[in-house]
């Protein structure tokens, strides 16, 4: 068999004399590293160089990434995810057999070892220990084997004790816990897998209902025994640091876990009800809630002004929806495009959904005395560029923050208004002058949600004349264009997967400023910030309607019947 150092010289990866030298540097050192990883240390050659060679070597296939078709959930069944991370291997689908990913291909006696546990003849397929690790968090997580087996497995079992664990568990890791503990893991797991936002455990007279909220909307899964209902709320309690022997108070906590390295923070909600304790666990996500501007649906020209207005230096940029309407991912897609390296960016939170790079970020305590308005005055004194205030929800912390604005700091803040021009008007309902509102404010955006159409299922079809009087738009403008109907299929929820963001963007104008000072109605402002080319939020549904994105009952749920 060569060596491996021919091998690298045959394919041009390195020159003779660099294999010399790394000998050299092996001998002197008395290293027991091997030639590849010196080489590697050295800066000669890649990781991906030395996988080629080694693939040459042993005779053996190789990848560089490990692409989804080549997983199979149902080959590791009985194979821990323990074993499989600690020996770094992974049986997968390879051409016509089975294969096993390893990053050692001289060390074989865990490949033997799965090949006795398969009954199967295993191909060794060489790839880098890192995409392996990535491959078995993969392959592990679409592993179906939870909630359901389990349940059904539990039904005649009987309560385990709860007892503390570790801050942040792996939920992939089954081996060695309490059936309790398997069961709330498995329900986490499933959710992730599901995409849920929120967890709901829900007691009544004769049951223990799970509903997972999904794109907004809740879906009831397999119901867990009655009789587990108390050690399954405790386990929950105990993972969120609570008081398991307070049952008659409501209490809030946060917990974290695990899928593989992926890290999920939970916060936690318990209620005492008349059948128990009701739970609330509110997943959040990083992948879904630090997305980049240019991936929550706004349109082109509504981002090219937003941008516009976070580079000011200075103002007040307000965002306004409802609960749930996306507004923190949008600040935080802000954020992200603020260039914290040459400014001091801080924010108020409540809850810190997610700790930003560069950014600091302060909790509300209001136990302890630390509210919005509280927090924000000690923040101005921190030199600040730009400021995030999770909330403006009185008199008090909206004087700080218009006058924050004035003062030559980037302000952004939410607010809870129907549309882009009623919170202008809101701030001055609790008591702020017109003529400091009108200097303060560059801008408001408002946005809802909308679940978007399934693209396997969704059906092609024409809008109706009563489509568009719901809508509340000219008949012209819509009746007898192409939309599209949800469906539904296996890969969807009733023919929805994922939602997409409508917005309103308003500019608040030299026009639009004096309107402000004049003391103008709602509806008048409005109206005259539509003449100023602002796009209602049903324009932009419209838009998203007839392009194929949503349908015309996620427009109604978004935006109401007759919207303007």
């Amino acid at each position: 068999m060569p060596q491996l150092g021919d091998i690298l010289v045959r394919l041009e990866k390195v020159t003779p004399e660099q294999i010399r030298a790394a000998l050299q540097q092996q001998c002197d050192e008395v290293s027991e590293k091997k030639i590849g990883e010196i080489l590697i240390e050295q800066g000669v050659i890649s990781e991906s160089a030395l996988l080629e060679a080694l693939a040459v070597e042993f005779g053996c296939d190789f990848v560089l990434s490990v692409e989804d078709r080549l997983l199979d959930p149902t080959l590791v069944e009985n194979l821990p995810v323990e074993w499989a991370r600690s020996n770094c291997v992974l049986p997968i689908r390879w051409k016509e057999g089975i294969g096993v990913l390893t990053g050692d291909p001289a060390a074989m006696s865990a490949v033997e070892d799965l090949s006795l546990l398969l009954r199967r003849e295993l191909t060794p397929v060489l790839a880098l220990p890192q995409e392996i690790l990535k491959a078995i968090e993969r392959c592990y997580y679409r592993k179906k084997d939870a909630t359901q087996d389990l349940i059904r497995d539990l039904q005649t079992s009987e309560p385990t004790p709860v007892t503390a664990q570790k801050s942040s568990e792996d939920l992939l890791r089954i081996v060695d816990q309490a059936p309790v503990t398997q069961l709330v893991n498995a329900i986490l797991l499933e959710a992730l897998r599901a995409r849920a936002s929120d967890v709901h455990v829900e007691p009544f007279e004769e049951s223990l209902n799970i509903r997972y909220r999904i794109d907004g909307r809740l879906y009831e899964q397999a119901s867990p025994p009655k009789h587990l209902q108390a050690a399954l709320v405790s386990r929950l309690k105990v993972m969120a640091r609570l008081d398991i022997a307070e049952r008659r108070l409501p209490q809030d906590g946060s917990a974290r876990v695990r899928v593989g390295e992926r890290e999920i923070d939970i916060r936690v909600s318990t209620i005492p009800v008349a059948e128990g304790e009701r739970v609330v666990l509110r997943l959040l996500n990083r992948s879904s809630t630090l997305l980049p501007l240019t991936e929550l649906g706004m349109p082109q020209q509504i981002l090219d002004s937003f941008r516009n207005v976070i580079t000011e230096p200075y103002g007040l940029v307000l965002v306004t929806g409802p609960t749930g309407s996306g507004k923190t991912t949008t600040l935080y897609a802000a954020l992200r495009e603020v260039d914290t390296a040459h400014m001091n960016v801080l924010t108020i939170e409540d809850p810190i959904e997610y700790q930003l790079s560069m950014v600091g970020q302060m909790q509300v305590l209001p136990k302890i005395g630390l509210t919005f308005a509280q927090g924000l005055r000690h923040i101005l004194r921190q030199d600040p560029d730009v400021v995030l205030v999770g909330e403006t929800r009185d008199l008090e912390t909206a004087e700080i923050a218009v006058r924050a604005a004035l003062t030559g700091h980037l302000v952004f803040t939410t607010l809870h208004t129907n549309d882009a021009t009623s919170a202008v008007i809101r701030l001055m309902e609790m008591g702020i002058e017109s003529y400091l509102v009108s200097s303060a404010i560059k801008a408001s955006l408002a946005q809802r949600l909308v679940r978007t159409l399934c693209d396997g299922c969704k059906e092609r079809g024409t809008a109706t004349e009563q489509d568009a009087e719901a809508c509340g738009v000219p008949a012209k403008q819509m009746a007898g264009k192409t939309i599209w109907r949800a469906q539904g299929c296996s890969q969807c929820l009733g023919g929805y997967r994922g939602r997409t963001g409508i917005y309103e963007f308003m500019v608040v104008v030299p026009e639009l400023q004096d309107a402000i000072q004049a003391g103008l109605s709602v509806r008048e402002f409005r109206r005259m910030s539509l003449q100023h080319g602002m796009r209602s939020l049903l324009d932009d549904a419209i838009v998203k309607l007839l392009g194929g994105v949503t349908s015309v009952p996620e427009v109604l749920r978004a935006v109401g019947q007759h919207a303007s």
